[in-house]
């Protein structure tokens, strides 16, 4: 497993395995968080699955927003699933040790779908710009051809992106310790372990929430202030309180997502005083958007409402 740090050819040795120790400070009882956590995982799964079955059923819904709505509920699946078998694992039946590959391939596909929800984000705010700024030529810009494309372009730029990630925390040694006080293969926590020198993992790790989160972030809300400022030129009331209805449950699900992020981070330097606060937060936050987003889209969204009461046998007319 690893070896003790009092042999004198410590720095020989290289652990095999990793042990995820849970919720810190609360090892005793945490497993009583299993049922809500199991809950959370369950109606992610559920509110999701409906979401693309109601979308592929009515062909109403076969447009571009409904579509990135369609790959958000996947990338939401993904991210979930990721982690949450692992974390009930722990919690049931005390199966903490993770093999190194193992951890470095979640530590890779969690922020590879972090950094797809958060692009997808953007081409749905993208999406809402045209359509309420630009209408007229909606139709010509946003096409099925640019819908793949976006889509296309925001898997790749993911995906390689990350890929430093778990290759720089690979490289590290690991000589010493192998428990990690989180319930999943956070990079910091991964790389804090390491016997050798850091820095360069920390040092991307910021690149990359500047990079990726950091100009998504500035997109949707120059995206969202465009919308904003042609709304109050609108000279209806009724106009612009339908064009704003389209938007509260993009901006809903975005201010979550982004001030959880910024929360983590903060919260991550208090670790060595709340070391169970960043933990409890990170697991939430790849857990509540899954369960979080389709529930606000349908909602606030007429079509989907509509979508999922004939998709459950309760047709209404309104």
């Amino acid at each position: 497993m690893f070896q003790h740090p009092g042999d004198s050819n410590i720095s020989k040795f290289q652990v095999s395995e990793f042990i995820l120790m849970g919720f810190p400070g609360i090892h005793t009882w945490q497993h009583w968080l299993s049922l809500p956590l199991a809950l959370l995982y369950l109606l992610a799964l559920t509110a999701n699955i409906l979401i693309l079955i109601i979308i592929n059923q009515e062909a109403t819904l076969h447009q571009p927003m409904y579509f990135f709505l369609g790959v958000l509920a996947v990338v939401d699946m993904g991210l979930a699933t990721t982690i949450m078998p692992k974390i009930l694992a722990i919690l049931w039946f005390s199966a903490k040790a993770i093999s190194l590959p193992e951890c470095f391939a979640q530590m890779y596909v969690i922020h590879c779908f972090v950094a797809m929800e958060s692009g997808i984000f953007v081409c749905m705010a993208i999406d809402r710009y045209i359509a309420i700024c630009k209408p007229l030529r909606y139709p010509a810009i946003v096409t099925d051809s640019f819908v793949v494309k976006a889509t296309v372009f925001m898997a790749l730029r993911n995906s390689l992106a990350t890929i430093p990630v778990p290759v720089l925390a690979a490289q590290r040694h690991y000589c010493s310790q192998n428990q990690i006080e989180h319930c999943l293969c956070s990079n910091l926590g991964v790389t804090s372990l390491s016997c050798d020198d850091r820095t360069i993992n920390s040092i991307y790790q910021l690149l990359l929430a500047w990079t990726l989160m950091g100009s998504d972030l500035a997109l949707i809300f120059l995206s969202y202030a465009l919308i904003l400022h042609s709304v109050l030129k609108l000279n209806s009331a009724e106009a612009a309180s339908k064009a704003l209805s389209t938007c509260t449950s993009h901006l809903i699900l975005i201010l979550f997502f982004y001030t959880v992020i910024v929360v983590i981070s903060i919260t991550h330097n208090a670790a060595m005083t709340l070391p169970l606060v960043p933990v409890l937060l990170n697991v939430l936050h790849n857990v509540i958007p899954p369960a979080l987003n389709p529930m606000v889209y349908a909602l606030k969204n007429r079509e989907l409402r509509q979508g999922l009461y004939k998709v459950l046998k309760m047709d209404k007319e309104n």
